[in-house]
């Protein structure tokens, strides 16, 4: 944990501190003030209070994850205020968080009606691109551009080269987040080699941390650390870029195709892709895209393996299913099939079921924000116009009301049926629904596959502390000590 000395600050410092949070506080307060006195005469706002001035609850919220409990914020409101809805103010920001399967429901099935999706303004401030459009705008962007690369026909390329890269990754020494970046390089920019893989790597765990942060740019904050490392991964991305369109002219200009077949990931497709008035993205666009993706392709992802590794020290019995289940897959291949394909994926039904409920339990998506387009009520409440609302995958997860002792680590749960629809969020619901879902499960099977093979394992901390920042990851990084077959 850091901690900013004021003390060792010279007076010239300590008073531009100052100022800077004076002016960072009344741009806050200016941005939302109409909001809070348009609406405090509204007597029809769900229950619940809107913490400190400025602040807000926004510490508490922050800090709930931090301490590595972060349901403990909304099952303490719930509890306080209604099971379904209250109001608080989290980063800066009037919110009314919904609870529960039916606000699921309906917060998914009013996408672009009553709702859109926000971000806050960290999230703004590290992706530049993203303030010259609509977050509305920019989300439908992606929807077009991703279906033809995340789609299960499209994904089933990709099986062999995730399974190669993984064995690679095992024979080397192993770590989740590593895998999961190579095989994010290599699907979205067709980056093959380990240093340069690397070099990309450093950063993101700094930019990972600073994503969801109090936007408060001053040395030593995580969100200072989230800039400067988002500055240095646009800059090395946006010298493949210029790259990447050199080789892509020189293929048209020669009319080979060789360069296509050669770079047939989503990062040409970008390049290539214009829109409506046959106007290519910028470069700065894209870099921010990739970005966005690579986050998305290698934080959560790893983040799940990282507790299906846990979760499966803990539970022998369940390693041994998992164990039986990839080992008749490998048996069962031919002669000569020493990489994993499509059909080998689809076999791996308990793995899968596995994994879920470690998603269930250990979520890499704790939940999103939406804005209220117009006044609309819900559950006999008015929510009001600008208003921003969360949703939080913990309030349905380990709810009762939604799973049967939901602390229980119970895979069956996923047989036949499965859950009851909107009780399971992972991956979000409706028009927003994760697009990466399959690739994140192929991704996930493939790393199972190969480590329950290779090895058993201890965690060596049973005990470790949880830490969600904004991702779960345990405090110590989960040390294990392998025992190979």
């Amino acid at each position: 944990m850091e901690v900013f000395f004021l003390c060792s600050l010279s007076p010239l410092l300590l008073i531009t501190f100052f100022i800077i949070i004076c002016v960072s506080l009344a741009i806050i307060f200016n941005r939302n003030n109409k909001l809070y006195k348009s609406n405090n005469s509204n007597n029809n706002l769900p229950p619940g209070k809107m913490g400190l001035p400025y602040i807000g609850e926004s510490l508490e919220f922050l800090n709930s994850g931090r301490k590595g409990f972060p349901e403990k914020f909304i099952y303490d409101r719930m509890a306080k205020y209604s099971s379904q809805v209250f109001k608080t103010s989290i980063l800066g920001e009037p919110t009314v968080v919904v609870c529960g399967a039916a606000a699921n429901k309906f917060l998914f099935s009013n996408e672009n009606k009553l709702v859109q999706a926000w971000w806050p303004d960290s999230v703004n401030k590290i992706f530049p691109s993203s303030t010259q459009t609509s977050s509305k705008e920019e989300a439908k962007k992606m929807r077009k551009l991703l279906p033809n690369f995340l789609k299960p026909e499209a994904l089933m390329r990709y099986v062999g080269m995730m399974d190669s890269i993984a064995q690679k990754h095992f024979e080397s020494g192993w770590e989740a987040k590593r895998f999961t970046f190579s095989v994010a390089c290599k699907v979205f920019l067709s980056i093959e080699d380990s240093q340069h893989v690397a070099k990309l790597a450093v950063p993101f765990d700094a930019l990972a941390s600073g994503i969801i942060s109090v936007p408060i740019d001053l040395p030593g904050t995580p969100f200072n650390r989230a800039i400067k490392a988002s500055k240095f991964i646009r800059k090395e991305l946006m010298a493949i870029i210029k790259q990447r369109k050199t080789e892509l002219a020189a293929a048209a200009a020669s009319s080979t195709t060789t360069a296509h077949h050669r770079h047939q990931d989503i990062l040409s497709h970008m390049l290539l892709a214009t829109d409506e008035n046959g106007q290519h993205m910028s470069e700065l666009d894209v870099a921010d895209k990739i970005l966005g993706l690579l986050i998305g392709g290698h934080d959560t992802a790893s983040a799940a393996i990282t507790f299906i590794v846990k979760f499966l020290a803990g539970l022998p019995h369940i390693y041994n299913q998992v164990l039986n289940e990839q080992m008749e897959i490998a048996k069962r291949k031919g002669e000569g099939e020493q990489l994993l394909n499509w059909e080998d994926i689809q076999k791996m039904k308990y793995s899968w079921n596995v994994a879920c409920e470690v998603m269930r339990l250990a979520p890499p998506l704790q939940g999103s924000f939406r804005e209220a387009l117009n006044d609309f009520v819900f559950s006999g409440f008015t929510i009001p116009k600008g208003w921003k609302l969360y949703w939080s995958v913990n309030s349905t997860h380990r709810n009762p009301e939604c799973f049967v002792e939901p602390e229980k680590f119970d895979p069956t749960r996923f047989q036949g049926r499965g859950p009851a629809p909107y009780t399971y969020v992972p991956f979000g619901g409706g028009p927003r629904m994760c697009p990466g879902k399959e690739y994140a499960r192929l991704e996930i099977l493939v790393f199972i596959h190969n480590i329950v093979r290779r090895f058993s394992w201890l965690q060596i901390l049973p005990h470790e502390k949880i830490i969600v920042d904004p991702l779960p990851m345990p405090a110590h990084g989960l040390p294990v000590r392998l025992f190979p077959h």
